[in-house]
């Protein structure tokens, strides 16, 4: 579901708003080509479809972005003086999210499968504070790992779903100001724009899911030293650049 809202405020203003809701489910978001998310598990139990349902790997719950554009009056007055203050603009975008989902793993072998790519999950662990088993905003222990426990015995699967946990929200905003310049005696439609971007302008650490240090137990359900840790964000920081475009 999406709702989206373009409006014109005032002379040379407008805002454009749009708000996304949804939700994708399936057994496996893996292509013939591979796994093409990082936050996918390509080995999971083919004949138990069940247990593989869960958010799809690429499904973002809740999507906000604004943008915005703003023509600087022209003035009147003509002359050689005035062409440095014609023909500015100046635009922004601001872009919230929810996370990826991602799913906890255990590493080894300890279902004895034998497989080139193993595949197992911890159990969820149903105790106060864990009705959201994530600590938002950590990059140090973004898991509770309190919330989890090795299965008992170790050949048993464990309980928890696939992507049953959702990554760390995103929040990014960024600017734009742009000079025209159109060069009429070479052609009507040249135009040498002068360009000013910053991308990430608040400077906000964005972090990724934690699929470098998913894996919480060993085969023999010792607990993984760094589990849960982010080491990565989905964002570069602040980036600002000029630049001279040639429009013809």
């Amino acid at each position: 579901m999406q709702l989206r809202q373009t409006a014109a405020i005032g002379r040379g203003l407008q805002v454009n708003a749009s708000y996304t809701w949804s939700k994708s489910i399936d057994t496996g978001s893996s292509t013939i080509a591979g796994d093409q998310f990082a936050n996918s598990i390509s080995s999971l139990l083919f004949f138990d479809s069940r247990r593989n349902r869960g958010l799809s790997d690429f499904n973002i719950g809740q999507t906000l972005s604004l943008h915005f554009t703003y023509d600087f009056p022209t003035p009147a007055s003509r002359g050689a003086r005035w062409t440095l203050v014609k023909n500015w603009r100046l635009s922004g975008t601001y872009q919230a999210s929810t996370g990826a989902p991602f799913t906890p793993v255990l590493s080894g072998d300890p279902l004895g499968s034998k497989s080139a790519d193993p595949y197992d999950v911890p159990n969820a662990v149903a105790r106060a504070g864990c009705g959201n088993p994530v600590n938002p905003g950590r990059a140090s222990g973004y898991l509770k790992l309190e919330c989890f426990a090795f299965p008992s015995p170790a050949t048993l699967f464990g309980n928890l779903g696939r992507n049953a946990l959702v990554g760390p929200s995103l929040s990014t905003a960024g600017i734009s100001v742009f000079k025209d310049n159109f060069i009429k005696r070479v052609s009507d439609t040249l135009n040498l724009q002068l360009r000013f971007e910053a991308f990430n302008l608040l400077n906000h650490p964005n972090l990724a899911p934690p699929l470098n240090h998913r894996a919480l137990f060993d085969a023999s359900g010792n607990a993984i030293p760094g589990a849960g840790l982010i080491d990565a964000t989905a964002t570069p920081s602040r980036q600002m650049q000029t630049g001279l475009k040639i429009i013809w």
